[in-house]
């Protein structure tokens, strides 16, 4: 993995895939061009990888992000397709087009993908080395735009190793993207289309294709990037910073020495290492939410780094419902 002092390295696409490919394979990060921008791309189907992402990226919130594939078919392992997706990927994929979609229950990604949601989002890019990359890697990449949190998205390899250099193993150089504005993203969960987030596919075009769309509803929920942070939270109470633990709660312990006396204990990290909890934060959250149980109770971890990223998210979960 590569630290803060070494230098990130760019090689041409065809230079540097196969490499790129077996860095993905053993869980780090690579940039690749796609037609939008340059993402940060980490195998979504391991945890720590993509854990990886929101730390390299400087990233306050678990927001979901775009897990990137090489058609509808490969879509359909990891969400369900209803006719209509199917009409709107026929028309707009391979291109700058992401679907939320409902997540399959036996989807091989990461729950940190879609930040605890039962939906995921997708895109099948166009760009010939990001389509390469995910073809010989046999792996859904997910891959937020390739910069710290906040800053311009990049459309170069140069502006890649300018925001992250040393944040990440390699950049694959496959010239300036075409489109450069991220990609449209359409919620496809509900009864009727909801545009999320606005881009090279306008709303007219969707409108062709299946007609009026339905309005956003500004709740503070979401489903994709580019949204506020509202997060899945366990139906069980959870209760934070805790001290202590009763016997009939459970216990999300973080660091070697767990608090005794809980009804069950998973522990994040019993090295105290943040990207290891962020990485088994929701499925230790989702595997501790049983009706067995009083409640939920979360021990302490440090604000700072992905701990920042891990607090809010709790918070958040122990938020009062509405």
């Amino acid at each position: 993995m590569t630290t803060a002092e070494t230098k990130t390295r760019i090689l041409d696409a065809a230079e540097g895939m196969e490499e790129a490919v077996a860095l993905l394979r053993a869980g780090e990060l690579v940039a690749f061009p796609t037609e939008t921008v340059y993402g940060l791309g980490a195998d979504a189907g391991q945890d720590a990888a993509v854990a990886r992402i929101f730390e390299a990226k400087g990233r306050p919130r678990f927001n979901p992000l775009i897990v990137h594939t090489l058609g509808p078919d490969w879509a359909a392992r990891v969400a369900r397709l209803s006719p209509l997706a199917e009409r709107l990927a026929e028309a707009f994929w391979p291109g700058p087009f992401t679907l939320v979609l409902p997540r399959r229950e036996d989807a091989p990604l990461s729950l940190l993908v879609s930040a605890g949601l039962d939906s995921v989002a997708i895109r099948v890019p166009a760009h010939p080395v990001a389509r390469e990359l995910l073809r010989r890697s046999g792996r859904f990449v997910a891959a937020p735009s390739a910069n710290r949190s906040g800053a311009v998205s990049p459309t170069t390899a140069a502006h890649v190793q300018e925001s992250l250099d040393g944040k990440l193993s390699l950049v694959l150089d496959g010239g300036a993207c075409k489109v450069g504005l991220e990609s449209t993203v359409l919620d496809v969960t509900g009864e009727r289309p909801v545009l999320l987030r606005p881009g090279g596919v306008t709303r007219e075009m969707i409108e062709k294709v299946v007609g009026p769309l339905a309005e956003r509803k500004e709740d503070g929920q979401i489903t994709s990037p580019g949204q506020l942070a509202s997060h899945y939270a366990p139906a069980l109470p959870l209760r934070l910073e805790a001290t202590e633990v009763a016997a009939d709660e459970a216990l999300l312990a973080f660091g070697p020495e767990p608090l005794s006396g809980a009804a069950k204990t998973l522990n994040l990290s019993v090295g105290g290492n943040l990207v290891e909890a962020a990485a088994n934060l929701f499925s230790m959250l989702r595997a501790l939410d049983d009706p067995a149980f009083a409640g939920i109770a979360a021990m302490p971890l440090p604000e700072e780094g992905l701990g920042v990223a891990i607090n809010d998210r709790l918070r958040r979960a122990a938020a009062p419902r509405p």
